[in-house]
């Protein structure tokens, strides 16, 4: 079964020549020395307990486009790594609580959201099997009784009421030794979990309204160029460009200025590289809001022109983001092509890499059939394709061509680690930590 996942490797349409091809070969004769970079990076700056990464690849750059501190999509990953998963969250537990026992697991409240639940139901099975009591924690605020739901795969989630005692938070009568948050905390910071005693992961600070993607960017940018001069490559290869803009409502038309004005400098500055290294694509940027996931609030443009000239309903999509929540500030990121078709007829796709601890534990391909290589694939109409990303990621050869398979793979765990320990910096940073 594994042998036929990782022969369905996605095709290529872009032979990984020039730029792309120096950066996988540079991977591969430097393989020691990056793992042994990443030991000492994560033993100086602790890995968030799980994130997974959306990355494209181009054929002329690899690069991360988002980078998600409360994961979905468990349910999507290759069963064949299972064991993987359970060690990499026994590992993360033994640094951050030895003694815990106990875990309560605190979702979105997506009750209709079934491939959301099936997710859910994955990561609480993955919790237990790595030896912990593990309960559900809603907070609906409409949730007075436990609920019980029953999912297509024959599995169910029991859902019970979040309810407080002094400065602890439990389920009925089960107060944990951790609460684990698979809640991206978008509507805000709930009362409830404000100054608990019990660790908290992922932080109430890095939920989405604290978290900005800026923010992440920026120390990716520290990130990638400490780890280009440590391989001596050029980090644009890996970084995308990106300039902010705050004060933005699209629908009073208030902040396509400040929008043009920097998707015109992007684009420039995406032209040069793009000069320099022979590239004959046309440059594009994407605008996003500085907050929130489900491929929400985001927009393609070619020109700086295009920002002035988004219809109603553009402008309506830009305008919110998940629970209803107002756009206020965007970031203008460097648009990455992906080069990457799977099936026939070929579809476009984009690699989604999932990390327990410091430990790439699988992956997916997002994969969609109405959508354009230069498009958000993160969107209605897209399905997945699991492989085993865990195997192939750690264990690359340097006898094959830079892109065979498992070279390939280990090029994406080595740029998902790279975001990984941005966000580990950002961690840091908001809770004060001197490691940082």
């Amino acid at each position: 079964m594994i042998v036929n996942q990782l022969d369905a490797v996605p095709h290529l349409t872009t032979a990984p020549t020039g730029p792309l091809l120096l950066l996988e070969s540079h991977l591969l004769e430097n393989q020691p020395r990056i793992e042994s970079w990443f030991r000492s990076q994560f033993l100086q700056t602790p890995a968030p307990f799980y994130a997974s990464v959306d990355l494209r690849n181009a054929g002329f750059k690899l690069a991360p486009v988002d980078t998600n501190l409360f994961p979905a999509g468990f349910n999507n990953l290759s069963s064949a790594f299972e064991g993987l998963c359970i060690q990499a969250i026994q590992s993360a537990m033994e640094r951050i609580y030895p003694s815990a026992t106990r875990m309560l697991l605190i979702p979105e409240s997506h009750t209709r959201n079934l491939y959301y639940l099936e997710s859910l139901a994955t990561l609480q099975d993955l919790i237990g099997k790595a030896g912990f009591e593990v309960r559900l924690g809603s907070l609906l605020p409409d949730l007075e009784a436990s609920q019980t739901l029953e999912l297509p795969s024959g599995r169910k989630v029991h859902l019970e009421p979040l309810r407080r005692e002094g400065n602890k938070v439990g389920v009925g009568n089960f107060f944990p030794c951790v609460v684990l948050l698979n809640n991206d905390l978008s509507g805000g910071r709930p009362p409830v979990l404000e100054n608990i005693e019990q660790p908290l992961i992922p932080p109430l600070e890095l939920g989405w309204s604290n978290r900005i993607k800026s923010e992440h960017f920026g120390h990716y940018r520290t990130v990638t160029n400490e780890f280009a001069e440590l391989v001596d490559i050029d980090p644009w290869l890996i970084d995308p460009l990106f300039r902010n803009c705050g004060e933005i409502d699209f629908m009073k038309r208030e902040g396509e200025d400040c929008v043009a004005r920097n998707a015109g400098a992007l684009l420039n500055a995406i032209q040069e590289k793009y000069d320099r290294y022979g590239i004959a694509q046309k440059p594009y940027v994407v605008v996003k809001a500085e907050s929130g996931t489900y491929g929400m609030g985001i927009t393609t443009l070619h020109s700086p022109e295009e920002a002035h000239e988004l219809n109603r309903k553009q402008r309506t999509r830009m305008s919110k983001t998940k629970e209803g929540q107002a756009v206020s500030r965007v970031i203008v990121q460097e648009g990455v092509y992906t080069f990457e078709t799977w099936g026939n007829p070929e579809a476009v796709a984009e690699p989604v890499v999932y990390m327990i601890d410091h430990f790439v534990v699988g992956g997916f391909y997002r994969v969609h059939t109405g959508r354009g290589r230069n498009e958000n694939l993160n969107a209605p109409g897209m399905h997945f394709e699991p492989l085993a990303f865990a195997e192939v990621c750690n264990n690359p050869d340097s006898r094959e061509d830079p892109d065979a398979g498992k070279n390939r793979f280990y090029a994406y765990g080595v740029i998902a680690r790279l975001a990984l320990l941005a966000a580990a910096r950002e961690v840091a940073e908001h809770m004060g930590d001197e490691t940082k």
